[in-house]
């Protein structure tokens, strides 16, 4: 098993380790007993994983002596909501949860998202253990203490930054996700090795057919990267005030076309297309060159992912989902850029009307 320590700030105790490894039930629950004790554990995990994981962790805990119990959300992007907020607060109140309690997320990026939220604001914030079942939960969205539900209005509208106490990557779970889940992970890979490493863009370009087969000769070395990348971009800015944001490379453009679609579009479908907006972006104002923009096309492509989009959305409807995009700033929306793979930046804004003609390019 593999550690990788996440040094934040000293004041608040928020530092925390990500351990990654194949078949770490065993030891996570010793850990958990170890480093994070309590009277009372509460796992909140969603239907589809609560039928193949969620009872044998519960009896595993309760084996090796511990209080748990488990609470169980609707799966999908539809349910994270304050509707399941509320309900998810009733359960943990006649569970009799206190602030003693520790909350461990056990799904996707779903069920980590409205986990750390809820523990996050449950009588002013408990801890929370976050054990991502998903590619992309497991390469990004629980590391690094974001945490939010959606509004009708748009994704991940209301949030907080709350850590985790602890993350464990067990590589077994990726064994029962679906391919187009696994896929959905995909997009957040080629996301890091466009923003940040050239290596791994180019060893996703090379290999993707094996990658895409779970080869396990690529996969834990790839996660592993991606998770030592995100700590290393949250320790530097945790709360999003400069160099993270170009952690949302492709988000922008991808959670409006999430929100237009009624979230028929995956995340990482979404994501795929942003990436292309991004870079046809990025090459129309003469920052990317075509080289480049083909490339990243081609590996999202390769990866299993839509290259284009669906013909019934209309742009403006989607530049209107943009302008309620929670890293809007006076009124103007800033999009992550990139000047060639591994260089990206955050621009100052970009007119409507360049935006509305990517979008028709990008239209099926």
């Amino acid at each position: 098993m593999r550690s990788i320590k996440v040094n934040l700030d000293k004041k608040t105790l928020s530092s925390y380790e990500i351990r990654i490894g194949t078949s770490i039930l065993d030891r996570m629950i010793l850990l958990i007993a170890k480093n994070h004790k309590a009277a009372h554990y509460v796992i909140i995990t969603d239907t589809h994983v609560n039928r193949l994981y969620g009872q044998k962790l519960q009896n595993a805990m309760s084996e090796a002596g511990h209080h748990v119990s488990t609470i169980e959300i609707p799966a999908g992007e539809s349910a994270k909501n304050m509707a399941t907020v509320m309900d998810t607060a009733r359960s943990l109140l006649d569970l009799g949860a206190d602030r003693g309690t520790v909350l461990i997320a056990l799904g996707g990026g779903v069920v980590g998202d409205l986990t750390g939220f809820v523990a996050s604001v449950y009588m002013r914030s408990i801890p929370y253990i976050q054990v991502p079942t998903t590619l992309v939960g497991q390469v990004d969205s629980s590391i690094g203490g974001k945490t939010a539900v959606d509004l009708p209005q748009g994704k991940n509208l209301l949030g907080t930054f709350h850590q985790p106490s602890a993350v464990f990557v067990d590589l077994d779970f990726l064994e029962t996700l679906p391919q187009k889940e696994y896929e959905n992970g995909l997009a957040e890979i080629i996301k890091y090795g466009i923003i940040e490493d050239d290596k791994m863009f180019t060893l996703l370009e090379e290999n993707m057919d094996a990658i895409q087969s779970r080869n396990p000769a690529y996969l834990p070395k790839i996660i592993e990267t991606c998770c030592r990348i995100k700590k290393s971009i949250v320790e530097i800015d945790e709360r999003e005030q400069g160099l993270r944001r170009i952690l949302n490379f492709g988000h922008t453009v991808g959670h409006a076309l999430e929100a237009v679609s009624e979230y028929a579009l995956s995340h990482g479908e979404g994501v795929a297309l942003g990436m292309i907006a991004a870079a046809r972006l990025s090459a129309k104002m003469h920052y990317l060159a075509d080289d480049d923009l083909s490339r990243i096309e081609s590996v999202i492509a390769k990866a299993g992912l839509p290259t284009r989009i669906p013909h019934a959305f209309a742009p403006q409807t989607v530049i209107g989902r943009l302008k309620t995009d929670k890293k809007k700033k006076d009124g103007v929306i800033h999009f992550v850029l990139i000047k060639k793979i591994g260089m990206p930046f955050v621009n100052g804004g970009i007119p409507d009307e360049m935006i509305n003609t990517v979008l028709e390019e990008m239209k099926a």
